[in-house]
């Protein structure tokens, strides 16, 4: 299998999003590809981020993880992006960091790259798919080549959603944060992004 490059770029405020975003670093570490797993940078002023103390806890225990840059971007040959739903949409701080792409998109450095997302949702009806679906309009402006996980799995008929690995962090989940299932989902949508994007840098190559 070709060698392939992925980048997992990620905003979490209390951690759902990061357990998920470390399960996807496994699955596609365990498919092949060298990881960069990345967070973006928090944005929500002081005085927010210490009104909820597990979003203060959060910041603290993820210090170590590195702040997502433009070169991450460019030197993934596959992308996957984890963000928890802000009224059915990206949350502002990962939106930023999109936002920032515009010279790479420019030149011509995020066409074709394998594309994917998850997310977190406090309700089971509380914008899931509106929020992947609002990621995906930035990766057709892009060129990115979408690698969703759809029905093409066992587990996927126990997470339930095809367009991307998604949590319900309330009614009562969210102190034991993402479930096994939740997470082995989100391993095997790492893992299709990661084998659909080397298949196509194998045929590349072969071209």
């Amino acid at each position: 299998m070709a060698a392939v490059n992925v980048s997992i770029i990620y905003y979490s405020a209390t951690g759902n999003l990061h357990t998920m975003a470390q399960a996807a670093a496994e699955g596609a570490e365990k498919a092949g590809a060298t990881v960069r797993l990345r967070k973006v940078r928090e944005l929500a002023p002081p005085e927010a981020v210490n009104s909820n103390p597990a979003w203060a806890k959060h910041i603290e225990d993820t210090a170590d993880v590195e702040v997502a840059t433009l070169d991450d971007l460019e030197w993934a040959d596959a992308v996957l992006f984890g963000t928890p739903t802000r009224f059915g949409n990206v949350s502002s701080q990962l939106k930023a960091f999109i936002d920032t792409a515009g010279p790479l998109w420019q030149r011509g450095g995020l066409a074709d790259k394998v594309v994917s997302a998850f997310t977190a949702t406090g309700t089971a009806h509380g914008g899931q798919e509106s929020t992947i679906l609002a990621l995906s309009n930035t990766f057709y402006h892009w060129g990115g080549i979408i690698v969703p996980p759809g029905y093409t799995d066992p587990i996927q008929f126990k997470t339930g959603n095809p367009y991307g690995t998604s949590y319900v962090s309330g009614a009562g989940n969210s102190n034991g944060g993402p479930s096994e299932v939740v997470l082995e989902g989100a391993r095997y949508q790492a893992r299709r992004v990661t084998e659909t994007a080397a298949a196509l840098k194998a045929g590349r190559t072969a071209a």
